[in-house]
């Protein structure tokens, strides 16, 4: 029998839960690497076995930097999940794209100080990240919003910070000037780690503010960016149940064999702590 290949779906701020979700299941996954954010819920949707986790947990409890990443991660892979989309809110470092916007990003910038790596410990991997997100996924994403009447720009580079404060002018005139789109704190450990665990991933950039470069616009704060979280989550879960019926019900895209050229170090060699502890990574090696 097949390994199932699930969805995932890492709602960001203004998305904690998912609408239409039947034959709904909690799951209080227990990982090597400490507690997810939240409950996974599990349920169908569009005939497809789906698993939601709030980025932030439910009532946005959790800093940027204070999320457990491989915790979200390794729960999701050891669910069987080996699509994820990701929805995440970002400021506008463009003209072009203005509140409520959607952009799909191809690629990362990363400002942070941060690794986020699930290997280490006697087993060394150098996963290809040259092109961080998966083109199929954002296709059927970008098909899918722009159907349902959504402002959708497919492709750009989101460049990640690291946040709780939001950008200084001149980091926004910066990013704004070395032609990055987007700016974000949480979406490009999410894509490294999936990266790593086999799991094809794309994101929603749903913007909600244009960062603070815009001398014409209020700077970003906590309040501009609330009231447009609402529509943006509704946009969301539409794209979303539109795009579930065409994700492929088989892992067979490149993104899933991404550690068949990566693992370094010799089998032989890997300790069995560190082998049991990525055993939902490592798969069937």
């Amino acid at each position: 029998m097949s390994e199932p290949a699930h969805i995932g779906i890492i709602g960001g701020s203004g998305l904690y839960q998912i609408d239409g979700l039947t034959d709904i299941t909690e799951h209080n996954v227990e990982t090597p690497f400490g507690p997810p954010s939240d409950v996974i819920f599990g349920g169908m949707l569009a005939g497809r076995q789906v698993f939601f986790l709030p980025r932030h947990a439910r009532g946005h409890r959790i800093l940027p930097h204070e999320l457990n990443h491989r915790a979200n991660i390794w729960a999701l892979r050891s669910l069987g999940v080996r699509f994820v989309i990701c929805v995440t809110a970002v400021g506008s470092l463009q003209e072009k794209y203005a509140p409520e916007d959607i952009v799909l990003p191809s690629q990362f910038f990363d400002r942070t100080s941060q690794i986020h790596t699930f290997f280490g410990s006697g087993i060394v991997a150098h996963v290809a990240f040259a092109e961080p997100l998966c083109a199929p996924l954002r296709e059927i994403l970008f098909r899918e919003a722009v159907a349902a009447g959504c402002r959708t720009n497919m492709g750009g580079t989101y460049v990640n910070m690291d946040g709780p404060q939001f950008s200084t002018r001149a980091e926004s005139e910066t990013n704004r000037k070395l032609g990055f789109d987007v700016i974000g704190m949480t979406n490009l450990a999410e894509a490294k780690l999936c990266r790593e665990a086999e799991i094809a991933m794309a994101t929603l950039a749903m913007i909600t503010d244009y960062d603070c470069w815009k001398l014409d616009e209020e700077p970003v704060t906590s309040d501009a960016v609330i009231a447009h979280l609402t529509a943006n989550a509704t946009a969301a879960k539409t794209i979303i149940a539109r795009a579930i019926p065409h994700i492929p019900t088989e892992a067979n895209w490149p993104e899933h064999r991404a550690l068949d050229n990566a693992l370094v170090t010799d089998r032989s060699l890997w300790p069995a702590e560190t082998a049991a502890k990525l055993r939902p990574i490592l798969g069937k090696r």
